[in-house]
């Protein structure tokens, strides 16, 4: 059943096996760091276009949002201006002629 190896021999053998396992494992675990090094630089390199293009799509809301208000301040004035002269048109035609 032992291949008529003694009790050293086996013992060694299985730590030759486990050894292989933890070379096999040691091996794959080397593959996965790198290339998770390889997405992190990826990361890193594209995190300041990120950042960048984020900051400026802050800034076009905030521009929009102001040219919106001035837009809105506008359409109000405009309105009123409308107002007045519809008043004043109004008792220019109910004057006697």
């Amino acid at each position: 059943m032992d291949g008529g190896r003694s009790f050293e021999e086996r013992v060694f053998a299985r730590f030759d096996a486990v050894d292989a396992r933890f070379d096999g494992v040691d091996s794959a675990m080397r593959d996965l760091d790198s290339r998770l090094q390889k997405l992190e630089i990826r990361a890193y390199d594209t995190k300041p276009i990120w950042e960048q293009a984020l900051k400026e799509i802050v800034e076009t809301r905030r521009e929009l949002s102001k040219r919106l208000d001035r837009i809105d301040a506008i359409a109000h004035e405009t309105r009123a201006d409308l107002r007045d002269a519809e008043d004043r048109i109004d008792k220019l035609e109910s004057k006697p002629v």
